[in-house]
């Protein structure tokens, strides 16, 4: 949900919010047999430089930590996910931007997207970074362990509605039982990375991936991990799939603050070629350095959510106040230079499943009054909770002043994302949080989207304490009823119907859907696309 998780059927229980989201700060060292992790500054240890032409290293700098969970069955660290996608394959992948399905470790896409069985030969050639072949009980090894009912993973709740099994039909194929036709199900098969059994499942080796372990057959192997600093890849040289690395080396730099981000790629000492995360007041003097830059609009978007349970957040009235008091149209202008829009849906404007909801948040303190004091609230006193994401810091302030202005006395406490979510999985009290969000890492699809949010053992309800209102649990049942609607027209107009529940209740809700904006230098870089969610890919990029 976060934007550096940004951001993904039910979700996990609490087993552990770090484990799923990235945000677990491990620099605990690996087993030297398969990763070359370490822990450690970036100036006591090994960075990946050096080389020139076509051998030199690709630098890129990544706005989001490198210490969260690695585990592709768990993670949704933005800086995690955006490596697993060079480091290992899905039996089908989807391009970046149209997230469109194409063969990986497959040979090629289903024909019936509705049929209830997909049967997948994997590509002839396939090994693993460690020279190990890959097989379908690599395959079928990977999805037990998403379906199984006793371990709670991320990624079950991208599955488990719709995926009846796996198994394997002979050393190279395997076939998947569909529960009911679900075409949307072929672009999610990328958020199932194949890993190698013999590795991961010796004992240990989970808490390992966890912690940087990565092993996968994509065209990038991982070669160090420094927790908080860096990690390096290089072209795994055995890859026979269909998007052959082009960088013989690249060293990825976690540089969450933005001055020394965009220090990293300006001027005529600048030691990266690309960045993500730019900050908008940054743009205009990157591009007069002859940086391109370019933004994608999605799902990222700042979200308030609500501990119902403390009082008077238990009362929608006071929620929908609280929203409608926000100036959104002047948090674009000033904190977002007019890179965003108030949020008119769960969606964002240029989803597929997108349409106006029934209930819109437009700036209107006298409303929110009106139902302040419908509400019977007087003298409310309003702590927010919020991550130190840079954009999400720039936007509080008006927050702030929206709510004291209707009366609200509001006091702002962002600090790391880390720190505010360990707060949430340890159940501490808390009134309102303020975090960022892009389910967008996930996929396009509504009902994906909507699932990782709410659910009746969705994390997210449980960190709102709303699961077991009676509005929520009619919601889940729409919301279940719509996944398994075969009629494409008819889940689109159920999708949005219950959206508009999850508008009118704003439980957790967005306040604007904002642009993300990646730099590099188009001196020395080819072939890059600016993605609307966290990270960057560069399976299609090159040197000039």
């Amino acid at each position: 949900m976060r934007d550096d998780v940004t951001p993904d059927a039910p979700a996990p229980r609490r087993r552990s919010f770090l484990r799923f989201t990235g945000a677990l700060g491990a620099a605990a060292a690996l087993p030297p047999v398969l990763a070359g992790c370490s822990a450690g500054p970036q100036s006591t240890n090994d960075t990946g430089g050096g080389g020139s032409g076509e051998n030199r290293t690709l630098t890129a700098v990544i706005g989001y930590g490198n210490d969260g969970s690695w585990d592709p069955t768990q993670t949704a660290s933005a800086f995690s996910m955006a490596a697993n996608n060079h480091v290992y394959e899905g039996l089908l992948d989807t391009d970046p931007i149209t997230r469109v399905p194409y063969p990986a470790l497959g040979t090629e896409v289903p024909k019936d997207p509705n049929a209830t069985a997909w049967r997948f030969t994997l590509r002839s050639g396939a090994t693993f970074h460690d020279g190990r072949p890959v097989t379908a009980d690599d395959v079928v090894f990977v999805f037990d362990r998403i379906l199984d009912p006793g371990t709670q993973t991320l990624a079950k709740g991208f599955f488990v509605s719709w995926l009846d099994g796996v198994k394997k039909v002979d050393a190279r194929t395997v076939e998947l039982k569909l529960k009911f036709p679900f075409p949307e199900g072929l672009s999610r098969l990328t958020l199932a990375k194949i890993m190698p059994k013999h590795v991961f499942a010796r004992p240990g080796a989970w808490d390992d991936a966890i912690k940087g372990l990565a092993v996968g057959s994509g065209p990038y192997r991982q070669t160090a991990h420094h927790p908080k600093s860096n990690t390096t890849f290089e072209a795994f040289a055995a890859y026979n799939g269909p998007r052959r690395p082009a960088f013989k080396k690249m060293n990825w730099l976690t540089i969450v603050d933005a001055a020394p981000r965009v220090a990293k790629i300006s001027g005529s000492d600048a030691g990266a070629q690309i960045a993500d995360n730019i900050p908008y007041a940054n743009i205009s003097r990157l591009e007069q350095g002859g940086m391109t830059v370019a933004g994608g609009a999605g799902m990222n978007n700042l979200f308030l959510m609500f501990n119902t349970k403390h009082r008077p957040f238990d009362d929608v009235r006071v929620r929908q106040a609280l929203h409608y008091a926000i100036d959104t149209e002047k948090m674009v202008r000033v904190a977002l230079k007019g890179h965003g829009k108030p949020a008119s849906s769960f969606l964002n404007e240029g989803n597929p499943g997108y349409r106006r909801a029934r209930t819109v948040y437009d700036y209107d303190p006298e409303k929110a009054k009106a139902l302040l004091k419908a509400a019977g609230v007087t003298n409310l006193k309003v702590d927010i909770l919020a991550v130190n994401v840079s954009w999400i810091v720039d936007c509080l302030p008006t927050i702030k002043s929206s709510w004291d202005a209707i009366g609200v006395e509001t006091t702002l406490a962002p600090q790391e994302t880390t720190a505010v979510f360990t707060k949430m999985d340890q159940k501490q009290d808390y009134q309102v949080v303020a975090a960022a969000s892009n389910p967008n890492q996930f996929g396009l699809d509504a009902d994906l989207i909507m699932h990782y949010n709410y659910g009746p053992q969705n994390l997210w309800m449980g960190y709102t304490r709303w699961a077991d209102d009676s509005v929520a649990r009619k919601l889940f049942t729409d919301m279940d009823r719509a996944t398994r609607e075969p009629d494409a027209a008819k889940k689109k107009a159920m999708i949005q119907d219950y959206i508009d529940v999850v508008a009118e209740q704003a439980v957790l809700y967005p306040v604007v859907h904002n642009e993300l904006m990646t730099a590099w230098d188009p001196r020395e870089l080819t072939g890059i696309r600016a993605q609307p969610y966290p990270g960057i890919n560069l399976l299609q990029a090159k040197w000039i």
